[in-house]
């Protein structure tokens, strides 16, 4: 195979140096790809990709900046079709199913054997979908809970009241006198927020909240 004729151009993304550094070589190494571009955040992905015209993109999912769903979300707001696989450290339902819904592909981890990764990748080249075995049992899960798409009267009315507020960067403090309650009773609104949301900071709670329509942008 002439790789730079016929090899399917990548661009990979990830924060961690060393590991970006020894994908790219791996790559290198298998005739049907050729890495043409790399990046370390979503903002610097949206440039490369842009400039490169990648086939696929293999993405990190936490990231400085711009996280990767984040990334994937705003690639497909700009109609982009290329084909976009998580490849991550994280199990977390959250990011899994956070990038399934922004328009992944694909979801890797980062202990997935070489030849297993090139196999993974050629078949996301034929329009499939791929998730690593370990994750496969949360989507499950997932669906049998109804948790695909988190209803709004999972939420208390005054939850919603609440993430209208963290919406607008207010403190716990600044919460509890908006809504006249207590500070305690405000911080116990966001617990059971984030648990119900399966997000971990209220940053993530605010934008998990607005793309399943619990508030408005």
């Amino acid at each position: 195979m002439n790789k730079h004729q016929e090899s399917i151009p990548i661009v990979v993304v990830d924060d961690h140096a060393l590991f970006r550094a020894g994908l790219i070589s791996l790559l290198a190494e298998m005739d049907e790809f050729e890495v043409v571009g790399e990046a370390e955040n979503g903002v610097q992905a949206l440039d490369v990709i842009a400039r490169t015209q990648p086939q696929l993109v293999l993405l990190d999912v936490n990231m400085p900046i711009m996280d990767g769903v984040d990334t994937v979300r705003a690639l497909r707001a700009a109609g982009s079709d290329l084909r976009i696989v998580m490849l991550t450290i994280s199990k977390r339902q959250g990011d899994l199913l956070g990038a399934i819904r922004a328009g992944a592909n694909g979801y890797l981890l980062k202990n997935t054997e070489p030849n297993e990764l090139r196999v993974s990748l050629l078949t996301i080249m034929t329009d499939q979908s791929v998730l690593a075995a370990e994750v496969t049992g949360q989507v499950m899960e997932a669906l049998r809970q109804g948790h695909r798409h988190v209803p709004r009267q999972s939420l208390t009315a005054r939850e919603i009241e609440v993430l209208g507020c963290l919406a607008r960067g207010m403190t716990s403090a600044e919460i509890a006198v908006t809504l006249v309650i207590s500070q305690n009773t405000t911080k116990t609104h966001v617990r059971n927020i984030l648990k119900k949301l399966d997000v971990s900071n209220r940053a993530e709670a605010v934008r998990v909240a607005m793309s399943r329509g619990l508030l408005r942008e």
